[in-house]
């Protein structure tokens, strides 16, 4: 893997170096949101379904670092149930246990029996509301789910939980409802791109999808990694409450 950008000679990243340029910022006191995507140079998220397809070696890897790096990982319950997730294996750095996997469904229409529960070192979050069915949230919990019951799902209730709960390093992995609510509501301080080298067409979506009139946002490129074709892109939004190290 070489490092493209910032600008100077071409290096290869060794894994140090590949954990400073992902490093979160140190001191946080309130969540910092990394979201991760893959996608084809055509802007496919998927395919056949899913993002399993697009992956490579270098993005595999740096998936792996991103978790990590990361005290929870942030994902909607359409993306749980479309890839099969499972529980995070590797320990968090810091930590010593995997990251949870906080799952965002209004419908608290979850598997009981999906790997989600049954593959993990670490219960999921569920992050629901009362108007969920009773029956779907009681098995979750029988199931061994951590189920939190918000008012709303906002993106500021959600982080203000995860904030409550000590864990601010966030990354978040999809889905394109929750991103592009995440990005209305002005809340991702990083998005890390993986361009596959692929051309797919189709039907599949794109990786933020919300209502018109959210506006854009501002963000600069902090880094660029090469392999073997695919691109690893890394973008910071301009004015951070807390500037990035590493």
């Amino acid at each position: 893997m070489i490092e493209l950008w910032p600008p100077g000679e071409p290096t290869e990243v060794d894994d140090a170096r590949l954990a400073a340029l992902y490093a979160y910022p140190a001191g946080l006191t309130a969540p910092f949101v990394r979201v991760n995507f893959v996608s084809t140079i055509d802007g496919a998220v998927t395919l056949d379904g899913r993002s399993a397809g697009l992956g490579s070696d270098a993005d595999r890897r740096v998936f792996g670092l991103l978790r990590q790096l990361a005290e929870v990982v942030l994902v909607g319950a359409g993306t749980v149930r479309a890839e099969d997730y499972r529980g995070a294996r590797r320990p968090t750095r810091g930590r010593g246990t995997p990251p949870p996997i906080a799952v965002v469904t209004g419908s608290a229409d979850l598997d009981p029996g999906s790997r989600l529960l049954t593959d993990t070192a670490v219960p999921p979050i569920v992050l629901t509301t009362d108007s969920a069915p009773a029956e779907r949230r009681d098995r979750l919990a029988a199931a061994g789910a951590d189920v939190v019951v918000l008012d709303r799902l906002t993106p500021g209730a959600l982080l203000a939980e995860l904030a409550r709960r000590g864990l601010h390093r966030v990354l978040c992995e999809g889905g394109p409802s929750l991103f592009g609510d995440l990005v209305a509501a002005d809340a991702v301080d990083e998005l890390c791109l993986t361009v596959a080298p692929l051309l797919a067409g189709g039907p599949a979506g794109r990786i933020a999808r919300g209502t018109d009139g959210s506006g854009s946002r501002s963000s600069e490129l902090a880094g660029v990694l090469h392999e073997e074709g695919v691109l690893l892109l890394r973008y910071r939004r301009r004015s951070p409450a807390v500037e990035p190290i590493g």
